[in-house]
């Protein structure tokens, strides 16, 4: 990885060049260069050194977020990379790339044309990647990994934030892409200057696909502001549904992993949906498992009486303060932390009318990440999962599932709710694309037509 203060269109003319030759690399030079990436980051002295700076990092957004004026506590727990097992996670992911299987090179499609003529459709690299990204400094190591392993270049771009935390994790990746011998160095490079993301953003001979990775500002200004093929997600509004027979363990389960094993994540819950028969059953258990979490509760008027109705009176007491009365607003917001919108689903002639009011409000709301079902009956999650627009849909699982990590893509670039070429957690197939080669043996297209000779189009596969 090189740390650069070059021009953009220097920057973006470097990789270009390096993924001419990551193309050519074999898959063991490949897997070869990400031990050695692997290596350099667990080794304790590298290790150490990035964890400091990156407490540099830390320290400084919490100064900043006391004021008033920095980082929301969400990002604040982004940008730790000391908090739970986010660092051994980062290598762990590596070695999950590595060992995956070479995603170049796969042929998806091979016709035989005629005699010694022959049509194959081939995965390949897409070339170079913009990645801009904030508070995330494992996102460098990720993307390292991806890239190399699918031939990709890569250009990051990370924010003031993790500024520490980057220069750290880029001495260490420079001087294992080194180390490798086959890599180039500009294959991954770390641009620092301010004023280098519209720049680069410009580079659309050179660059072919951008992958924004922050808040909805900097999705919303990367995509107004390039030409180049964007790939992201804006919003996390991820969704769930208790439907009238939704088994209430699961339920319970469920829900409360969604909206707090980490809050902070695209992934998690931001709005819950409840049929009217389980506004005295099933939810007031799910509500008290959300409030020993610490979780607030922004409800309409049915499910907030339903609560005062249903809760333990010591409950209430205690958590009065955690039952709020939603806004239409609270529908479309991505919390990133211990807040949940509810709406009550009324009863209506058929479970099947219910469930496309339930499937309305969440196609009309969400963002197209992750939503999902709580239901015992097959044929009322198959009718969600086909009727659902989203890039993840999910029967009575966490939408927290939603990662590349736990989908075994090794790790990810991030989670695209496009509807062209990727969807969902983006790992190593994300990152590629085909081309068709064509082997002949002097072989004219003027032979074949009125008259001429006649194609076989046959399937060799």
């Amino acid at each position: 990885m090189a740390l650069t203060d070059l021009p953009a269109e220097a920057v973006a003319k470097d990789a270009s060049l390096a993924s001419r030759r990551l193309a050519t690399l074999s898959n063991a030079d490949r897997n070869n260069a990400l031990t050695i990436l692997h290596n350099a980051l667990a080794n304790e002295d590298n290790r150490r050194v990035i964890l400091d700076a990156n407490a540099k990092d830390k320290e400084v957004a919490e100064k900043a977020a006391a004021t008033g004026s920095g980082l929301s506590d969400s990002v604040i727990k982004r940008l730790d990379l000391a908090h739970g097992e986010k660092y051994n996670d980062m290598l762990r992911g590596i070695l999950s790339v590595r060992d995956l299987d070479d995603p170049v090179g796969k042929v998806s499609l091979r016709t035989l044309l005629d005699d010694g003529l022959t049509l194959e459709r081939v995965s390949c690299p897409i070339g170079v990647l913009l990645i801009i990204f904030e508070a995330r400094p494992e996102v460098i190591a990720n993307i390292a990994a991806l890239a190399i392993k699918s031939g990709n270049a890569a250009i990051l771009k990370g924010g003031k934030e993790s500024t520490e935390s980057f220069k750290a994790i880029a001495t260490v990746v420079t001087a294992a892409i080194k180390e490798s011998q086959v890599v180039p160095e500009s294959s991954i490079q770390l641009v620092q200057t301010r004023d280098a993301v519209s720049a680069l953003l410009a580079q659309d001979k050179l660059i072919d696909l951008v992958i924004p990775r922050g808040s909805n500002e900097l999705v919303r200004f990367v995509k107004d502001n390039t030409k180049i093929p964007v790939l992201g997600h804006a919003d996390g509004l991820c969704s769930a549904y208790i439907h009238a027979d939704a088994n209430v363990e699961t339920a319970v389960k469920v829900i409360v992993d969604s909206k707090t094993d980490y809050p902070a994540a695209c992934n998690s819950l931001e709005s819950l949906l409840v049929h009217a028969d389980t506004l005295k059953s099933i939810f007031p258990q799910v509500a008290a498992a959300l409030l020993a979490k610490g979780v607030t509760l922004r409800c309409d008027d049915v499910s907030k009486d339903a609560l005062t109705e249903c809760l333990p009176k010591p409950l209430l007491a205690e958590k009065s303060s955690h039952i709020q009365l939603a806004t239409a607003a609270d529908y479309e917001t991505e919390f990133l932390s211990l807040q949940l919108a509810v709406k009550t689903i009324p009863a209506c002639e058929s479970q099947v009318a219910a469930l496309q009011a339930a499937m309305d409000h969440i196609n009309l709301h969400s963002s197209k990440h992750t939503d999902l079902i709580l239901t015992e009956s097959q044929e009322v999650a198959n009718i969600f999962t086909s009727g659902i627009d989203s890039a993840g849909v999910f029967w009575n699982a966490s939408t927290r599932f939603a990662d590349g990590m736990r989908f075994g893509f090794g790790t990810e670039v991030g989670i695209s709710t496009n509807k062209i070429h990727s969807r969902g957690p983006v790992g190593l197939e994300g990152l590629t694309i085909y081309k068709y080669l064509i082997r002949g043996n002097g072989h004219r297209a003027s032979d074949y037509g009125q008259g001429g000779r006649s194609y076989l189009h046959t399937n060799l596969l």
